[in-house]
């Protein structure tokens, strides 16, 4: 995992379409051209790894992808994808390997280097075509996405015939969604060295400092309509957030990505701005105290909120 950047790129706000795209869930109609300057300063600051997957914009993200990646050596850009149990061709012999058959030319690539079981849906079905899927040759790693630490261990116990192992998990975890801590998820991860990524580290702007109270995320958006309600909880953590970026000089978005990456976790930021590509930068060499950690998780308890979605199980 040498080559892996500490910090992943997101594309879940790439694309227009379907029930997930991002002019739905974040307000936003980006496409290939609004994205190459991010792309370009993301591999000229080395970090070359984009998630994204087929239920973001019915494929729309991968195709912008895919079309920036063009550019670029392949082998400089670490991609990971997703099959989306719930959007399959159950018509297909496998369509977990149907689906990334879709991807891979979405993308315009013949492999794939991380590749995800995107929800816990029915993990006695589609674990298993996850043999199939490395024995394809297509595909780099396998890893699994919401599940909660019994769903994970079963993923394994089904997989250990085959002498196959995912290596990687992807949750949502934030300040305000520490279920996977809790739980006792990231301490498994920890002692079975697979890598946990962390998504939704900043809770889709909410905790990036921008929003507050006064000046609300875009209000037609999903992202508005579930967070605006719950700024008057977070005042603290926020100015927590904030004391702490005046500190270090820094904003207070990268103090909460710092805390991610304090607590073991690769975070996946979604950007679709230069600027943010900068704070990402800046966030991964921002190294917080355990005394801040526990600080920010203290104001963070105290606001009890918890941003659990609607897609995910208790993790």
């Amino acid at each position: 995992m040498s080559n892996i950047a500490k910090i992943a790129i997101g594309t879940w706000s790439w694309g227009v379409g379907g029930f997930a795209g991002g002019n739905v869930v974040f307000g936003n109609e980006l496409d290939t051209n609004d994205l190459k300057d991010v792309f370009d300063k993301a591999m000229e600051k080395g970090l070359n790894l984009f998630d994204t997957a087929y239920a973001y914009a019915n494929g729309e993200s991968e195709r912008i992808l895919g079309e920036l990646i063009a550019q670029y050596d392949r082998k400089d850009v670490v991609i990971s994808d997703k099959f989306s149990p719930g959007m399959q061709n159950d018509n297909a012999e496998n369509p977990v390997l149907e689906m990334l058959e879709t991807s891979l030319n979405k993308l315009d690539t013949d492999f794939i280097d991380i590749y995800w079981i995107h929800n816990s849906a029915d993990i006695e079905r589609w674990t298993p075509y996850l043999v199939d899927v490395m024995e394809s040759g297509k595909v780099g790693r396998i890893g699994v996405s919401n599940h909660n630490l019994e769903q994970v261990k079963r993923v394994q116990e089904i997989l250990k015939p085959s002498g196959i192992q995912i290596s990687a998990v992807q949750n949502h975890f934030s300040l305000l969604y520490r279920e996977s801590i809790e739980s006792g998820l990231l301490d498994y991860c920890k002692e079975n060295e697979i890598q946990f990524f962390s998504y939704m580290v900043l809770e889709q702007g909410a905790l990036s400092g921008k929003y507050n109270e006064k000046n609300l995320l875009p209000v037609n958006s999903n992202r508005g309509k579930t967070y605006n309600p719950l700024f008057p909880k977070l005042t603290e953590l926020l100015n927590g957030l904030g004391d702490i970026a005046k500190k270090y000089e820094v904003s207070p978005a990268q103090v909460a990505t710092a805390w991610a990456i304090g607590r073991g976790t690769t975070p996946i930021l979604g950007v679709t701005k230069v600027e943010q590509i900068e704070d990402a930068v800046q966030s991964s060499n921002l190294n917080l105290p355990e005394e801040e950690i526990r600080y920010l998780e203290s104001l963070a308890i105290a606001s009890n909120v918890n941003t659990r979605g609607g897609w995910e199980g208790q993790a």
